[in-house]
């Protein structure tokens, strides 16, 4: 039993939370673009998380036209998830990372159901996600959400996309008098 999966997007108080769980529990590379300099958790590359994060607040309707989440499992917090415009709002891209402590549990398929009902009340028809072959975790996620794998052939690269017959409906909107 995986327990309680939430998402909530980030704010300033969450996003230093996840920078501890980042720096504590996965490497760099795993979680954020790349930054020039020596490897680690330099002070510059945290900077650069925290920059990443709050340039996305604004969410899919700002300039970047993409939103950061905070996943919490059990009330802690244990990674990110992220949706992203590609073209229009009918089409999102997601990925998402979690603590390497944390992997394997099915955080990441409960996490990715949560995330496709955040994906449908904004109006998207498709989810898309990139992975590699070699993530098998990702891909045993994304199979159990019923999308559909298209390995590339020529590299490790596999699309996943979900199509709205997939997607969960989305939650009726509250009535006003």
């Amino acid at each position: 039993m995986v327990g309680e999966v939430v998402l909530r997007q980030v704010d300033e108080v969450s996003l230093e939370g996840l920078l501890t769980v980042a720096v504590e529990d996965a490497e760099p590379e795993e979680v954020m673009p790349p930054v020039a300099g020596p490897p680690g958790w330099t002070p510059l590359r945290r900077e650069a998380f925290r920059a990443w994060h709050r340039a996305r607040r604004p969410g899919l309707a700002g300039p970047l036209r993409e939103s950061t989440f905070v996943i919490h499992h059990e009330g802690r917090i244990v990674g990110s998830a992220r949706l992203a415009v590609r073209g229009s709002l009918e089409v999102l891209e997601t990925g998402m990372w979690l603590a390497r402590s944390r992997r394997g549990r099915g955080i990441g398929g409960a996490a990715l159901r949560v995330l496709l009902g955040e994906a449908a009340e904004a109006g998207a028809r498709t989810v898309v996600a990139d992975t590699k072959t070699h993530n098998a975790a990702a891909l045993a996620a994304l199979r159990g959400i019923g999308a559909t794998l298209v390995p590339s052939g020529e590299t490790d690269d596999v699309h996943a996309e979900l199509r709205s017959r997939t997607m969960p409906s989305p939650r009726p909107a509250a009535e006003h008098p």
